[in-house]
C-alpha cells in the first residue's frame, strides 16, 4: 500500500512532523491494542505527537546507527537491543570498511545503546509488544539501517502487525521496508532525499532530558 507522496514541503519541527504523520495513521487511533515505539533520540518527539493523536501508550525500541568513521551521518549499519546488527553492504564494500573496524564501532555504539537505556528507562521494563499492533517511528528513513535493526527486535517478538511510519523516507528503502513488515506509513517520498535534516526547518538534535520527558508522560 502505497501511503506516501512525494513533494517539496519541510517540516517545521519534528512536533509538526508527528502531528502530520499522525493524520495518515488515523485509522489506528483509540485501539487497545495499538503501540508507538519511537527510535531514540529523533524518532521519540515525532512518535509522542502520533501516540497522542492515536491515544496510544508510547515506548521506545533502542537502535544505534553505526556511522562511517569521518562521515558519521553515514550509516554503514546499525545495532540495536539483544545482539542486532544490521549492514548497509554497499557502504562496507564501496568504502571498504574493514570488519574490525565494524566491531570496533559496533562496541563503542553498544556502551551508548546501555547508557540511553538506562537513562530513558531507569527501572521500568519494556512494554509487550505481543499480539499488539506496534507502530516504529523515526524523524526519517534514509538508508534505512536503523530500522532494519528495529524491525529485527521487534517481529519475533509476534506483535500482530507491525508498521513503520516516518515523515520523510526514501523511495528505495520504502519499498525494501515494504517487503518486510505489514505498513509503511510516511509524509514524504522524495526522489532527491539529500539529508533528513534538509526536511526540517528545525533539526536540532533531541536531549537525553526530552525522551525521558516524552516517555514519562505519554507511557
Amino acid at each position: 500500500m502505497l501511503d506516501a507522496v512525494a513533494h517539496d514541503m519541510r517540516f517545521k519541527d519534528r512536533a509538526d512532523a508527528g502531528r502530520q504523520l499522525a493524520e495518515r495513521l488515523q485509522r489506528y487511533a483509540h485501539r487497545a491494542d495499538v503501540l508507538v515505539l519511537g527510535l531514540p533520540r529523533g524518532g521519540v518527539p515525532v512518535a509522542y505527537e502520533v501516540a497522542q493523536a492515536l491515544n496510544a501508550p508510547l515506548d521506545i525500541c533502542l537502535v544505534r546507527k553505526l556511522g562511517v568513521p569521518d562521515h558519521e551521518e553515514l550509516a554503514l549499519g546499525a545495532i540495536a537491543s539483544g545482539g542486532v546488527r544490521v549492514l548497509n553492504a554497499d557502504v562496507v564494500s564501496g568504502m571498504n570498511i574493514s570488519a574490525s573496524t565494524i566491531d570496533a564501532i559496533a562496541a563503542k555504539e553498544l556502551q551508548e545503546l546501555q547508557r540511553r537505556d538506562r537513562a530513558y528507562r531507569g527501572d521500568r521494563p519494556p512494554l509487550d509488544v505481543r499480539d499488539r499492533t506496534v507502530i516504529l517511528v523515526d524523524d526519517g528513513i534514509a538508508t534505512g539501517a536503523t530500522m532494519r535493526a528495529a524491525v529485527s527486535v521487534i517481529k519475533p517478538q509476534q506483535p500482530v502487525r507491525l508498521i513503520v511510519a516516518a515523515p520523510v523516507v526514501a523511495p528505495p528503502i520504502y519499498q525494501e521496508l515494504s517487503l518486510a513488515v505489514d505498513e509503511v506509513v510516511s509524509v514524504a517520498m522524495p526522489e532527491a532525499l539529500r539529508a533528513i535534516g534538509f526536511w526540517y526547518e528545525d533539526f536540532a538534535q533531541t536531549s537525553d532530558a526530552e525522551v525521558h520527558q516524552r516517555l514519562t508522560e505519554q507511557s
